[in-house]
């Protein structure tokens, strides 16, 4: 790997998988909100943040963008507490605006080599994996994304059969996303999560594209 845009570079995750990619020699490309003023869910800042790179050919594409928290809406405990607009938020941003990085950022990837586009998911996505129920907005987009990550590997395959799409659960990383919900689940850095999903990114060949992993390297249901 020598080329890697990281989008959500100012982000607890994707400030450690910048240092982490530097540290290996990697040169990483960073965009994000509060520095740039790149917005998911803006579909001309990212067609125009994506323009502005079209000379360039990365070999890792990695989104660490998400909320589980958007104006001041909290997850949900049960289907009484659903708020259309609530929900629409986290579609914009954890599923439409996904799509619009695959959409706008994927054609940026190599073609004549092994190349990833991979983008955090969260386990609550899983439809297999929910026993719990509750955080209905969070967990729909997140199911909603890891669709699209599917559908997009499908296309890609036939453009570069090396191409790797993945969707990634990063673990319960200390970062201020899940500070107030982290207390009953065990946490980790984001610099031992950024460790973690770099293991998997090298490791998953072009005939899983379209998978879920975890951090720990373990596939996750959809």
């Amino acid at each position: 790997m020598r080329d890697a845009l990281m989008i959500g570079a100012s982000g607890g995750i994707g400030q450690a998988m910048t240092r982490l990619l530097e540290s290996r020699g990697v040169a990483v490309t960073g965009l994000s909100r509060s520095r740039d003023g790149l917005d998911l869910t803006d579909a001309a800042s990212v067609e125009r943040h994506a323009g502005a790179l079209q000379d360039r050919s990365f070999d890792l594409v990695m989104n660490t963008t998400g909320a589980l928290v958007i104006d001041g809406h909290q997850p949900e405990r049960t289907t009484d507490a659903i708020d259309a607009d609530a929900m629409a938020a986290q579609f914009a941003l954890n599923a439409t605006g996904v799509a619009l990085a695959v959409r706008h950022f994927a054609p940026l990837m190599r073609r004549d080599a092994r190349a990833v586009f991979a983008t955090l998911s969260a386990r609550v996505g899983s439809i297999g994996d929910n026993r719990l129920g509750g955080w209905v907005a969070y967990r729909a987009a997140k199911a909603a994304q890891n669709q699209i990550l599917r559908t997009a590997a499908i296309e890609w395959s036939r453009r570069n059969r090396h191409s790797v799409f993945l969707a990634l659960h990063p673990g319960t990383v200390e970062t201020p996303l899940t500070a107030k919900y982290a207390a009953r689940h065990p946490t980790i850095t984001p610099e031992r999560s950024a460790e973690a999903l770099l293991e998997v990114i090298e490791r998953v060949p072009p005939e899983d594209s379209g998978s879920f992993w975890d951090w720990k390297g373990q596939r996750v249901p959809w």
